[in-house]
């Protein structure tokens, strides 16, 4: 998908001087690459950004060269690897304002940590004070708050204003997940719009540049809804709202359904990334959390990942991060079933 970064006036081929639209990728006479110039120069100005230290600059130029080559091609191949190697580079470096709890709870998915986490709600209030400011910029946005109204209209007609605004707040949340890990990445793409009754979405301007980075980003809804979810039961046990725990209950439910392995669903995602033997793990993840949950979504989760793992071979390599993230979600969402409030 383009983001609008190609000139919009036909371009002429440096090597047999056929005027080429800059939708072309390569002359269709003599098969040079359209956008060689560029290429030189965008490669130029990420080496420079990369020598003076500024990774994401270094990452911007090269994601910028991916859109001037043939998806298939060797060239794109190496910006590629160049770019995964810049996210590996950026993500060794530690997040401004992270708390250490919440990192290592994503990092090793420990779930002694992941109880106490749920226990004395750190990771939701980690979460507020963390990322109030990326989730207030969102509001910003006169397309998001347009259709958030129009959303929480239909919600509220069906359920009451009260349910209508947190269901709302909690999608809205989920999808600034998804703004936040594309943001990480320097990948562009429009705001979070709601759909009344479907729920809401972010529209790429961007292809992620790796099924790594795809999977990290589309685990961050689940991951940021999960915080929505522990902010809903908190308000649940301080108030003994039926409200807040309905919200809890159904925000944790979406949540979980979107952990699916199954076409565009945040789950298919990142089972793109993973081994056959990864899968099967997260398989066997969700059976273990029906077990310790009684709710039939977790085994439904399950019986969808085996077909994959039956139908596929699945990544070459092994991603012990988004399996981590991956089954960190999967025993977050039993636990906060199984504490029975929502």
């Amino acid at each position: 998908m383009s983001s609008g970064l190609l000139p919009a006036s036909p371009v002429v081929c440096a090597g047999c001087g056929t005027e080429v639209a800059p939708a072309f990728l390569t002359c269709p006479r003599c098969h040079r690459l359209v956008h060689a110039e560029a290429l030189k120069r965008l490669a130029g100005e990420a080496e420079r950004a990369e020598a003076a230290t500024d990774l994401a600059a270094a990452r911007e130029a090269w994601r910028r060269a991916l859109e001037r080559l043939p998806p298939d091609s060797r060239q794109a191949e190496a910006v590629l690897e160049r770019v995964a190697a810049l996210n590996r580079k950026l993500e060794t470096a530690p997040a401004p304002g992270r708390g250490v709890l919440a990192g290592r709870a994503l990092r090793w998915g420990s779930v002694g940590a992941l109880a106490l986490l749920l226990w004395k709600f750190k990771f939701a209030v980690t979460f507020v004070l963390t990322k109030g400011k990326l989730l207030l910029a969102g509001l910003t946005k006169t397309s998001t708050l347009l259709s958030m109204v129009l959303s929480l209209g239909v919600y509220w007609t069906a359920w009451g204003w009260m349910f209508a605004l947190g269901l709302v707040l909690s999608m809205y949340v989920h999808e600034m997940g998804h703004v936040a890990a594309l943001q990480r990445y320097g990948i562009k793409a429009t705001a979070p719009m709601f759909v009344p009754g479907l729920g809401a979405f972010v529209r790429l301007k961007e292809y992620p540049a790796s099924p790594a980075e795809d999977a990290r980003v589309g685990l961050a809804g689940p991951l940021w809804g999960l915080g929505a979810a522990l902010g809903a039961y908190a308000a649940f046990l301080a108030t003994a709202s039926p409200y807040w725990a309905a919200v809890a209950r159904t925000g944790a439910w979406l949540n979980l359904f979107n952990l699916m392995p199954v076409w565009q669903l945040d789950g298919g995602r990142g089972f793109r990334a993973l081994t056959r033997g990864q899968r099967l793990f997260v398989v066997l993840a969700f059976g273990a959390a029906w077990a310790v949950a009684h709710d039939g979504l977790f085994l439904l989760l399950a019986l969808a990942g085996a077909m994959r793992v039956a139908a596929e071979e699945g990544a070459p390599e092994p991603d012990g991060g988004v399996l981590a993230e991956f089954v960190f979600l999967i025993a977050a969402f039993a636990l906060l079933f199984r504490l029975g409030g929502p």
